[in-house]
């Protein structure tokens, strides 16, 4: 799959799959994550899209230049991997971070946005103390100090218990993450506020939150359902990696909205 240079001399892992006439989906992962936490979607996602999956600079088999980074560059570097495929236009998927990305692009390129999704994410976080420790934390032990709270965030207790697997195969995902793109990644998130670029989004826009997420809540995604005129949300029995906590019900969430059933 190709491996494609954006502006700023970056490279940013991309894999496409599915029918070559089909509409384009593209899928935008959490801060911490590669591609493949998709993986439970490709499937039912592939039978009616053209489906493009990538890696954030800073994550997976992308480079990880220097940070910080921030939303405007991570929204070019989306921008630059359209160009690279010659894709005019997309529907967007992004989970957490990938949501906020997500509001980037429909705000400031609404012309190759389609329909938008903005799930498990976040406009805005006021508390700019939190993203400060934990950046130190990663910076002086790395991301094996920091894993378990993360995955007790990421997915609820019962998940957690029943799914053993999956939270192996989620910690190791996790911890593969080179420090200095998680921190660079981190910096674009708490610099972030994005809360005056909602107004100015105009795709038709579903919303999907984790009725118990507790890092990007409820709260924050009726806050951005407000916000964007016309959009709609859809409450998942999850907390924050929803799509892999209700993998079922999150393929037919995003389906139900893109094609319009």
């Amino acid at each position: 799959m190709p491996d494609i240079k954006v502006d700023d001399g970056a490279t940013i892992h991309v894999e496409v799959e599915g029918l070559e006439r089909a509409p384009v989906l593209m899928l935008s992962n959490s801060l911490g994550t590669d591609l493949h936490m998709w993986d439970d979607q490709v499937a039912p996602f592939t039978q009616a899209f053209r489906l493009i999956r990538y890696d954030r600079r800073g994550h997976g088999k992308s480079s990880v230049p220097k940070g910080p980074y921030s939303m405007a560059r991570l929204g070019r570097d989306v921008l630059g991997v359209l160009d690279g495929l010659g894709i005019a236009k997309i529907n967007w998927c992004g989970l957490s971070m990938g949501g906020m990305v997500g509001m980037w692009l429909g705000a400031n390129a609404a012309g190759r946005i389609d329909k938008l999704i903005l799930s498990n994410t976040s406009s805005y976080f006021p508390d700019k103390t939190m993203w400060e420790t934990r950046i130190k934390l990663v910076r002086e032990k790395g991301l094996e100090a920091i894993v378990d709270a993360n995955m007790e965030r990421w997915f609820t207790k019962g998940f957690r218990d029943r799914a053993p697997d999956a939270m192996a195969r989620m910690k190791k995902m996790f911890c593969a993450t080179k420090v200095e793109g998680y921190i660079g990644c981190g910096e674009a998130i708490r610099d972030m506020d994005h809360r005056p670029l909602l107004a100015k989004i105009t795709a038709p826009t579903l919303v999907i939150a984790g009725r118990h997420d507790p890092a990007t809540t409820l709260e924050a995604g009726e806050f951005i359902k407000q916000h964007i005129a016309g959009a709609k949300i859809a409450v998942l029995e999850a907390a924050h990696i929803a799509n892999i906590e209700q993998p079922k019900a999150y393929a037919d969430t995003v389906l139900g909205f893109l094609l319009g059933k």
